[in-house]
């Protein structure tokens, strides 16, 4: 990596989703904020809208590494100053850093989504495919003004769901599943089942990440979704075509005025609630 023009004395945001080739992507981060840093830029701020080994957060099990940890670490080792990301898998993760992490939520974007996109949004209900999303939904349920539901769900093994047990009423009404993050899709699929059979009229699912690997698209294809909605933390193009369900929010937006109001030293609080114009 050699950057193309001077640096010196400039603020820096690097902008590196982890998607893709994820391991090459963070390695060309890490090594593109060394470059800056070294070429004496004043400061530099890698936005990372999805933030890649953050589901391996805490040891699950004998002998688990804490990935997100040592991503952290990484990160902040090759020189950067300041962190933007969207949704993390755990908000703990901030706590892994020592320096300033702007944990920005896509939830302002979806609740705009939710209002322009279905109709009948009044008489909805807002459904957590597990029991660690509730505080998600709950506070979407909130700002609408709409009744949550709860998924139980027990895992045998990681990636396999065993059983699920519904908790709230979701019959004639729309249910919305929201979630961080989906990637097999295999909970969000169970749980769109779960939600018909119990009476529901019609089931989105909203998610921050869509990162839809394995099985994912042909899933989703195949199970009773109007529409599933993710955001473009990372690029969605591509599963678009395979799949006529998904439907994307765009958070450039959100991403660009975080990065302003940085730049500026403004409060990034605002964009907590609101989506910027």
């Amino acid at each position: 990596v050699e950057i193309g023009e001077s640096v010196r004395g400039e603020d820096v945001y690097i902008i590196q989703s982890g998607c893709g080739e994820i391991n090459d992507n963070l390695m060309e981060l890490l090594i593109m904020i060394n470059a800056c840093k070294i070429a004496s830029s004043s400061r530099v701020t890698a936005v990372i809208p999805c933030f890649p080994y953050a589901r391996q957060d805490k040891k699950d099990k004998s002998r688990a590494p804490i990935s997100a940890k040592l991503v952290a670490n990484m990160l902040s080792v090759a020189g950067a100053d300041h962190i933007i990301t969207m949704d993390l898998h755990a908000s703990q993760i901030q706590g892994f850093f020592d320096i300033p992490v702007d944990n920005l939520y896509a939830e302002p974007a979806v609740l705009q989504w939710i209002k322009e996109n279905i109709m009948e949004w009044r008489n909805c209900i807002i459904v957590s495919p597990d029991a660690g999303g509730a505080k998600r939904v709950t506070s979407i349920a909130d700002r609408l003004n709409v009744e949550f539901a709860l998924i139980h769900k027990e895992r045998k093994k990681a990636n396999e769901v065993d059983r699920m047990v519904l908790v709230g009423d979701v019959k004639d009404r729309v249910a919305i599943l929201v979630d961080d993050m989906a990637d097999t899709c295999g909970t969000i699929c169970h749980a769109a089942d779960k939600l018909i059979s119990a009476g529901a009229t019609k089931v989105y699912a909203i998610l921050t990440h869509g990162i839809f690997s394995g099985p994912a698209i042909s899933r989703i294809n195949n199970a009773s979704f109007e529409a599933v909605v993710v955001t473009n933390t990372i690029p969605q193009e591509e599963k678009m075509k395979h799949c006529p369900k998904i439907q994307f929010i765009d958070i450039s937006m959100i991403l660009a005025e975080a990065i302003r109001r940085t730049h500026n030293g403004e409060s990034v609080s605002y964009l907590f609630s609101h989506v910027p114009l």
